[in-house]
């Protein structure tokens, strides 16, 4: 193992890729993974002095708690990182741009982790917030962590990682994905092929405000996108979560709308399969994964949001049917589905989260001048600034009924726990989406700067153009490998609640980032709407605060960390 080289023995006249550089960065990864298990040990003091978590303390001590979470949660990025390029290295196809990207990557981290993490654009996270005191710090400081952060993302890398990624446009232009299985990468180029094909009609769906056609959701019913994960003996392909990971990103690169299509065929699929009865498995599944019947996720209620125990929305158990009552908003594809996954409070004399029950609710399609033609059943629709394609709604329901055989497991009661299965899937499928919109934001801030032409020559030759679009480049790879791992141990069968709020935490935050970046560098032209920048920086806003805004991404987390033995 070659030892990893210190700041002062690099001199500028070397090769900008360190040497070294994969033991340089299982060093450094040692020692933030030490400083990991320090703030943990610090921020457990803040907040379970006994042993055990004290809500009122971890409500006092949010901050620390939650920027515990942002920490642990780069570590665990920058570790998936060096398995990337070390699966790249193993097949001898680490090259020059994969290696500056992990540097870029490790640089900037680790300079991060103590000199300050951005929880959002107000709040910024620094070693002593957490409790942690000058000497961990120095620990922190090793001669790899050293060398990292002094020449890993430094302007001269930046500008040469840009150089090579618009020397080297097609196939691996932005890094090579390392997905290490030959189905996946065939799935991968059908469906940028399919979402290059949409691209510039999305734009004109965004901007008319209008559904996506249905001509255009039966072609991706036909390729199996409804039935991904759904298995064989039901009718889907049985693919798993990371192949629905590489489907949903680059449905999303072409349009987030695309890419979101699925995301309430799995939920419902997802529900169905580990809750529901074998009779309600037969009928549902394959009717799901043909893309036959369109479903939708009615859960979140106008004054809760995340607060599921506060839900009110009643189910009252009348013969052979129950009869809803209450209000949702925020519902996503409403009018044009054909069934609800609905979850109500069958027992109101059960507080919080144990008298919630989850239904499939039928519902005839509605149309443009009838959405909601159900008895019991009305809807309007919210007018929203991105994520327009599938479109938003509140509803209210008012003796609505569902056949009492549509409970889902025939049990109530159920419906909390249930949905909590379904949580882990959805937030991996989610963060594919933030990734797909990362990757869209940086492809269009790139081919602009590389046509739009200021004081002589194509902007991207500009340093800060260039330094933008290389490290959109870099974090967008981070968010994406940190994404495919918690889809591999979903896949796996392992517990990754953890693991995948990291992964939505993460790319949320990077799809934010790469389409404000991205319209910066289309400068006035960008806040224009003929420009496709500014409906990406619309549809990237909203990925910070559905299937969990980044606050519950960080408490979960946070819990997760501190309540097991799990890093």
């Amino acid at each position: 193992m070659s030892r990893p080289v210190s700041a002062l023995e690099a001199s500028a006249d070397t090769a900008l890729v360190l040497a070294g550089l994969l033991p340089t960065c299982q060093a450094a990864l040692e020692a933030a993974e030490a400083l990991r298990d320090a703030a943990k040990v610090a921020v457990a003091a803040l907040v379970a002095p006994s042993g055990k978590i004290d809500a009122a303390l971890l409500e006092r001590e949010q901050f620390a708690a939650h920027g515990f979470a942002w920490l642990a949660t780069y570590v665990t990025a920058l570790r998936e990182m060096l398995h990337w390029a070390e699966r790249l290295e193993a097949e001898g196809a680490l090259r020059e741009l994969e290696r500056l990207i992990l540097q870029a990557a490790y640089g900037e981290y680790l300079q991060q982790m103590t000199g300050g993490i951005a929880l959002s654009q107000v709040e910024i996270l620094r070693p002593a917030d957490m409790g942690l005191d000058a000497a961990q710090l120095t620990g922190f400081h090793t001669p790899a962590v050293e060398a990292l952060v002094a020449r890993g993302n430094t302007s001269a890398a930046r500008q040469r990682l840009a150089d090579l990624i618009g020397e080297n446009l097609g196939a691996g232009t932005f890094g090579q994905v390392a997905l290490g299985d030959e189905t996946l990468e065939m799935v991968r180029d059908q469906f940028r092929k399919v979402a290059d094909d949409h691209m510039e009609a999305a734009h004109a769906w965004h901007r008319k405000d209008e559904l996506i056609p249905t001509a255009v959701v039966e072609q991706l019913a036909e390729l199996g996108v409804f039935g991904l994960t759904v298995p064989e003996d039901f009718g889907g392909s049985g693919l798993g979560k990371t192949a629905m990971c590489v489907v949903t990103e680059e449905l999303s690169r072409g349009y987030i709308g695309l890419g979101s299509l699925g995301t309430r065929s799995e939920i419902a699929a997802e529900l169905i399969r580990l809750g529901g009865t074998k009779d309600q498995q037969a009928k549902w599944l394959p009717r799901i994964a043909s893309g036959e019947i369109l479903p939708t996720a009615v859960f979140t209620e106008p004054n809760t949001g995340s607060d599921l125990g506060a839900l009110k929305t009643r189910a009252i158990k009348d013969g052979a049917v129950y009869k809803i009552t209450g209000n949702k908003t925020w519902i996503t594809h409403a009018a044009r589905s054909d069934v609800m996954t609905l979850l109500a409070r069958t027992n109101p004399d059960r507080p919080g989260y144990k008298g919630l029950s989850m239904f499939l609710a039928e519902k005839p399609r509605g149309t443009e001048a009838d959405p909601f033609p159900a008895p019991g059943m009305s809807g309007g629709e919210i007018k929203v600034l991105g994520y327009r394609g599938m479109k938003e709604y509140e509803l209210s329901f008012d003796g609505f009924e569902i056949v009492a055989g549509n409970l889902l497991g025939e049990v109530e009661g159920e419906g909390f726990k249930q949905l909590m299965a379904t949580f882990e899937s959805a937030r991996v499928q989610t963060a594919a989406r933030a990734v797909g919109v990362a990757q869209n934001a940086l492809e269009l801030g790139l081919a602009y700067a590389r046509e739009r032409v200021q004081f002589g020559k194509p902007i991207a030759a500009f340093p800060r153009v260039a330094g933008k679009l290389a490290w959109m480049a870099v974090e967008t790879m981070i968010a994406r490998q940190q994404t495919l791992f918690a889809a591999r141990e979903k896949d796996s069968e392992r517990r990754c609640d953890i693991e995948a709020g990291m992964a939505k935490l993460l790319a949320a935050r990077v799809a934010w980032a790469n389409a404000d970046n991205a319209l910066q560098i289309h400068g006035g032209n960008g806040y224009a709407e003929e420009y496709k920048i500014s409906r990406v920086l619309c549809d990237a806003r909203i990925l910070n605060i559905f299937e969990g805004a980044a606050e519950i991404q960080a408490q979960v987390i946070a819990r997760g960390l501190l309540t097991t033995g799990r890093n």
